[in-house]
């Protein structure tokens, strides 16, 4: 039998009775801390809580989890982890794989720091876009600023995890992060993320000691966060019920802002650069055909074609927009080339 059980978020103090139940009567238990650390003081109180083998979880133990579904085949066998255990994949693997091979498995399931801290930060759960994972050793954050780029458009929160590496004894501090993110805007250029992009930075959530601290990327990079693990929130859209909640729960250096005003969508971007290029290029045109009624529908036709993109991207169809733009710059460039300019590009 495999147990999937979660530790909570405040050390040995959150686990539940139930759990302690199945702690005490298995015959081995992996603790895992690979996804978050754990304790020293935490550690000796989860100890005694184990009547029977107690052994380290080491990464590659729970991702290759041969002896773990080894053992759990003639054994009652616990994995402990840190928070809810299935807000790691691997241990979502690690279970599939269980079952797979006609072996029991149960859950206890506990709080998570990652959904603890977007109450605790005073935000709407239902607003949290998708994660991204930040590593120190990336050799570009170009997926973690899309990522960002992607929730922003839609009003979304986005939670950046931070490396932690248990070998190593090393998580990476949030100020690399963020210093990294506006490296890569640098070369992106989809005004997501620079030094007034808000941000939040929130510490050892469920620990005596947590600490949230909020503002501008300009105003955070001066601050000591202390003692990791640390995540990094860029906020979205934020409704004014999430404003009020974080100016009381958070230490905010600045004031609240929503970073979805200042980025938008590709296709806009592209629709701002496109028209009034194409524009200009029929403007400049046209003389060039005066009094030759064979070109004046393929004139027509352009001019439409640029109003059609505009009323397009007003309704919010990206896609049609950007193709009549498409269409209204072919045929502009038909036109030069028959005239013998070069076309516009």
């Amino acid at each position: 039998m495999l147990w999937f059980v979660g530790l909570g978020i405040s050390g040995a103090r959150s686990i539940s009775i139930e759990a302690q139940e199945v702690l005490s009567k298995a015959d081995i238990v992996y603790l895992e801390q690979f996804t978050s650390p754990i304790g020293k003081s935490d550690l000796l109180k989860i100890k005694k809580m184990i009547k029977g083998e107690f052994r380290q979880g080491k990464r590659w133990l729970v991702e290759d989890g041969t002896e773990i579904l080894k053992n759990a085949k003639t054994k009652k066998i616990v994995l402990l982890a840190y928070g809810d255990p299935y807000i790691a994949t691997t241990h979502i693997e690690l279970r599939t794989r269980a079952i797979q091979e006609k072996i029991k498995t149960h859950s206890i399931h506990a709080a998570s720091s990652l959904t603890s801290m977007i109450g605790e930060c005073g935000l709407h759960f239902y607003k949290v876009g998708r994660i991204a994972t930040i590593m120190s050793e990336m050799k570009s954050l170009t997926t973690p600023y899309y990522v960002i780029y992607k929730n922003i458009i839609e009003g979304n929160h986005t939670v950046l995890l931070l490396e932690y590496n248990q070998d190593k004894d090393f998580f990476l501090d949030p100020k690399e992060a963020l210093l990294g993110l506006i490296e890569t805007e640098k070369g992106q250029k989809r005004n997501v993320i620079d030094l007034s992009t808000y941000a939040i930075i929130a510490s050892r959530i469920g620990f005596k000691d947590q600490s949230i601290i909020s503002g501008k990327i300009s105003s955070l990079e001066k601050i000591d966060f202390g003692k990791p693990p640390h995540t990094i929130i860029i906020t979205g859209r934020l409704h004014f019920t999430e404003s009020d909640a974080l100016k009381i729960l958070a230490t905010c250096l600045d004031e609240p802002q929503d970073n979805s005003e200042k980025t938008k969508k590709i296709s806009k971007q592209m629709m701002e650069k496109y028209v009034p290029m194409v524009k200009k290029a029929l403007e400049e045109i046209t003389p060039y055909y005066k009094n030759q009624k064979e070109f004046e529908i393929i004139l027509q036709n352009a001019e439409l074609y640029i109003k059609d993109a505009e009323k397009f991207l007003e309704d919010g169809q990206d896609e049609v927009a950007i193709l009549s733009i498409g269409y209204a710059d072919g045929l502009v460039d038909a036109l030069r080339l028959a005239k013998g300019f070069e076309p516009k590009i």
